[in-house]
């Protein structure tokens, strides 16, 4: 693989939803050594960036959104992109409505664009507003399903450090707690036998050696698993070749706890060994065991239904 170098200081735009974690980034930013500045005017941007004709050394982070003075979502990027002696990128902060309205209620804040009406108003015409910023975004990051320590490691992968590498994620989730809203490839392992229906396997999960085991004495694993890697191998660069800086792969059970969690550490020590290096993130492993989530309607396979109905 090879690293593209970077000559210049970062300059990033943290734009995107309000309530989605602008402040949260800056600060995080700024605990890194970064330049941050929040809710700056566009006519401002120049002088931010390389005031008196100094030249900049250090990476720096501003905050936009509808309240900042100047916010025009269609000609944003093409400014970003013409400021000179830096390397200008595009944060996209994304959440969910409702993750939204719910941060709205807890916080009792007012929504931006909606003061005197319901917040879904006001993040229904952000949302439509900010839509040339999403499109040109180079990273759009979702920040619904990350706790504020989740979403700071994030950041730091990312932006943290002098090197240059594409960030790789992979991913583990389950189903039954909502697909993924991060990943760019997603593998469905639900055609593997479920280790929960199994009473010494469920208490562990999918990093521990006995579920590993299992899985790897069902046929369809290696098979699988053989095909993913290759097809990742092949991929994954051709991604990064094409200017993705963020590459997350998911792999996806019922739970969350046993298949996927043990599909994505086999593919990130497979991918360590072909010469990448990949972060390692498991949604939903601390979730509890559940019986009732094991059998969400329309995910279990029926070799799993077949065993429920035995016992």
């Amino acid at each position: 693989m090879t690293q593209r170098q970077r000559r210049l200081p970062r300059l990033l735009l943290v734009t995107g939803m309000s309530g989605a974690g602008k402040s949260h980034v800056l600060d995080t930013l700024e605990d890194m050594g970064w330049d941050v500045v929040d809710n700056l005017p566009a006519d401002l941007l120049q002088a931010f960036v390389n005031g008196e004709d100094q030249c900049r050394t250090a990476p720096a982070a501003i905050a936009m959104d509808a309240r900042s003075r100047g916010f025009d979502p269609q000609h944003l990027p093409d400014l970003i992109r013409s400021v000179e002696g830096v390397e200008p990128e595009i944060l996209y902060l994304d959440c969910s409505g409702t993750e939204l309205m719910r941060r709205y209620d807890e916080t009792r804040r007012r929504h931006p664009l909606a003061p005197d009406r319901p917040a879904e108003d006001g993040i229904a015409r952000e949302r439509q507003l900010t839509m040339p910023l999403r499109n040109a975004a180079d990273s759009v990051l979702d920040t619904t399903d990350l706790s504020p320590a989740e979403l700071r490691d994030e950041l730091q992968r990312r932006y943290g450090g002098d090197s240059d590498q594409p960030v790789l994620t992979i991913a583990s989730f389950g189903f039954a707690r909502g697909i993924s809203r991060t990943a760019d490839l997603v593998f469905d392992m639900r055609f593997l036998p479920n280790p929960h229906w199994v009473d010494e396997l469920r208490p562990l999960d999918g990093t521990d050696p006995p579920v590993r085991h299992y899985l790897e004495a069902e046929p369809a694993w290696a098979e699988a698993v053989d095909r993913i890697e290759s097809l990742l191998i092949d991929w994954i660069p051709r991604y990064w070749a094409a200017g993705k800086s963020y590459v997350t792969v998911a792999f996806g059970c019922t739970g969350g706890r046993h298949r996927s969690v043990a599909s994505a550490v086999e593919m990130a020590e497979r991918l360590r060994r072909a010469g990448f290096a990949p972060n390692v993130r498991h949604r939903d492993l601390a979730s509890p065991q559940s019986d009732t989530i094991e059998r969400h309607p329309g995910r279990a396979s029926a070799s799993e239904g077949e065993d429920e109905l035995n016992r």
